[in-house]
């Protein structure tokens, strides 16, 4: 019996263990993140470096060509003093090309004809439909740097005048950038070199960048493709170990490529050759990345620079040369993700099928790990596609949740079987189980003898009331990954006060639920155990009412175990995301009917209510009536 107490508790405490390190590490890590969190100033981008050869520069397509460059431009210090001023003031400063999709909103700099402005129009700061929409790339000089750039990077040593961050690009005709509606730019470099550009965008968030260059001078002209994203200042992230906020690319035969900031910045930079691969840089729900064609040959980079006291962080990348003759032209096809990581649009890979988006569409290299799935990603992706699939069929993801945990119910429902069926044996035996302590009142070994004894005769399992428990593990998290990670969760309502699933019940019940004007969680040491909304309440109670139902455990330690963790998990799970604690008190409702249902089935009497009332009237007190 010894071993059986043990098992129970190591299975309980690690359960308990593991949804506590979320609330109890990742919480004051992130606190931790968002102290160490700078300033950020205005910076822009250096011309071209053209004072290194690396080893491993890229082959031109001419022979005898001159060496090529270490790699696209970089940020540098050279505007670094230059006033910090807001985003409007900022984009008023430039002539611009006015961006309009029912997606996207924002502008083109035609100043190095940077897309530099972006707001994600369908996405709110907050859940007021009325607060900012989400601004995803602000240009130079704002507090907050953030653009895409493309272009020509000539070979080391050439002279060539090229357009960089501060050449003024002429509109061809007039008009915004729509669906229906590319903008054609034009740069002559006065040299012979005549470059036109045009950006084409879909209704979503894909920019397709056609770069052409025709070169009537006097030489032939030897250029790189490149293109970069540029990010500037140390970005605020959750600090969550289960997702990844930072520099991420898929990167060939060389697989996933995950670089947080911090990893970064000890890197310095990182370096990658490869063919079909994608890069970029990921929040938590916003992502912008390059799409290379599948079948060029890059060479990539990921890089930190520290530029007075700011960091600044860039992916990019060098396409191989091209040699443009007298009379001749070239010409370069670059894409640009930069938009809200919905499932829909970036794409789901998975064996049984799914959402394809831009992944299946553009033939992309994985790029559904845009959205950190996880280790677990078999089974969080059928979790999100089982929910996505209800949503569109009641319009809630609520509903949706307590669905798909019928669902998942059903699906265990044979082994849930065997283990109630189990635990209704054992509530049999209880009157054989008190009668061993009054025979063997001293003999605490006979006693757990004779227990096993009776368990074997019986065929009980006496861990079968963990399964049920222990099979809400994977559930649990591959919803708590859904919920964390998803943006089709972020802002979802349920009914009542639950205005978003993602995010923990608004209510308190320290607060008297809002008729006490104070915020308790603020208080020093244990503030934040003073959160404490109706729905973590209603699961401890739904926990509470299944512990119950169970037969009372022999042993006083298991026996306090069990009646102390319905509180426990109360106030451990009040932190968590509304749409988790639904789930677990609808699981926890669904698990008392099962359960109810098979014991009746096998002639035990559910004695809810008889324990229920002794965990108030104790029995002395009840006879003594």
């Amino acid at each position: 019996m010894i071993e059986n107490r043990n098992t129970i508790l190591a299975i309980i405490l690690s359960g308990i263990v593991l949804l506590a390190w979320q609330y109890f590490y990742n919480v004051p890590q992130m606190e931790r993140q968002r102290a160490q969190s700078q300033t950020q100033v205005e910076l822009t981008k250096q011309p071209p470096a053209n004072t290194t050869t690396p080893a491993n520069a890229p082959q031109t397509n001419a022979p005898n060509a001159p060496p090529a460059p270490s790699n696209a431009p970089a940020a540098t210090p050279a505007a670094a003093a230059a006033p910090v001023v807001n985003r409007e003031t900022a984009i008023a400063g430039t002539p611009r090309v006015k961006i309009e999709t029912p997606s996207l909103q924002g502008s083109i700099s035609l100043k190095g004809a940077r897309i530099d402005d972006l707001s994600l129009v369908k996405f709110r700061d907050t859940v007021d439909p009325t607060s900012p929409a989400i601004v995803l790339y602000s240009p130079s000089n704002t507090a907050a740097p953030y653009y895409a750039e493309f272009g020509w990077v000539p070979a080391t040593g050439s002279t060539v005048r090229i357009p960089d961050q501060n050449t003024m690009w002429e509109q061809e005709g007039s008009g915004n950038l729509t669906p229906s509606t590319p903008v054609k730019l034009k740069y002559d470099n006065g040299e012979g070199l005549t470059f036109h550009r045009t950006i084409s965008i879909d209704e979503r968030y894909l920019f397709t960048v056609k770069d052409e260059v025709s070169n009537v001078g006097n030489a032939p002209v030897t250029l790189y493709p490149f293109a970069l994203i540029s990010r500037h200042g140390t970005p605020q992230v959750s600090g969550y170990y289960i997702l990844h906020e930072g520099l991420i690319g898929y990167l060939g035969d060389q697989g996933l490529q995950e670089y947080a900031y911090k990893k970064i910045d000890d890197a310095k930079t990182v370096s990658f050759k490869v063919t079909d691969g994608w890069l970029g840089i990921t929040d938590k729900y916003w992502a912008s990345a390059l799409l290379p064609d599948t079948n060029a040959q890059l060479q990539a980079r990921y890089s930190s620079n520290l530029v007075g006291t700011v960091r600044t962080y860039q992916t990019d990348y060098l396409e191989d040369a091209q040699t443009i003759p007298i009379g001749g032209t070239g010409s370069a096809n670059a894409r640009l993700f930069a938009g809200a990581k919905e499932a829909s649009v970036v794409g789901i890979n998975f064996p049984i099928g799914g959402l394809s988006g831009y992944n299946g569409q553009l033939s992309l290299n994985h790029f559904d790990l845009l959205i950190d799935w996880g280790w677990f990603y078999f089974i969080t992706k059928p979790m999100f596609l089982a929910l996505d699939f209800f949503y569109h069929l009641v319009g809630n993801f609520g509903i949706s949740i307590l669905l798909v945990t019928v669902i998942v119910k059903l699906l265990f429902f044979p082994l849930a079987n065997k283990s109630y069926a189990s635990m209704a044996k054992m509530k049999s035996v209880q009157p054989q189980l008190a009668a061993l302590k009054e025979r063997y009142p001293d003999d605490k070994v006979k006693q757990q003898q004779e227990m096993m004894e009776i368990y074997k005769k019986e065929k009980i399992n006496p861990i079968a009331g963990c399964l049920p428990v222990a099979l809400q593990i994977p559930v649990f998290f591959s919803l708590y990954k859904v919920l964390f990670v998803t943006i089709e969760m972020r802002h979802a309502p349920f009914y009542g006060w639950i205005k978003d699933l993602s995010a923990p019940d608004p209510t308190n019940l320290f607060t008297l639920f809002g008729l006490l004007h104070f915020d308790p969680t603020q208080l020093p040491l244990f503030g934040h155990y003073l959160a404490l909304g109706v729905w973590p309440i209603i699961m401890g109670i739904t926990m509470w009412f299944q512990m119950k139902l169970n037969p009372t455990p022999p042993d006083p330690t298991q026996k306090m175990i069990f009646d102390w963790m319905p509180l426990i998990f109360t106030f451990m799970l009040a932190g968590f995301p509304a749409g988790l604690v639904i789930y677990w008190a609808w699981n926890n409702t669904l698990s008392v009917m099962q359960q109810s249902f098979i014991m009746r089935r096998n002639g035990v009497k559910v004695e809810l209510f008889d324990n229920l009332k002794a965990t108030f009237i104790p029995k002395k007190a009840e006879s003594k009536t």
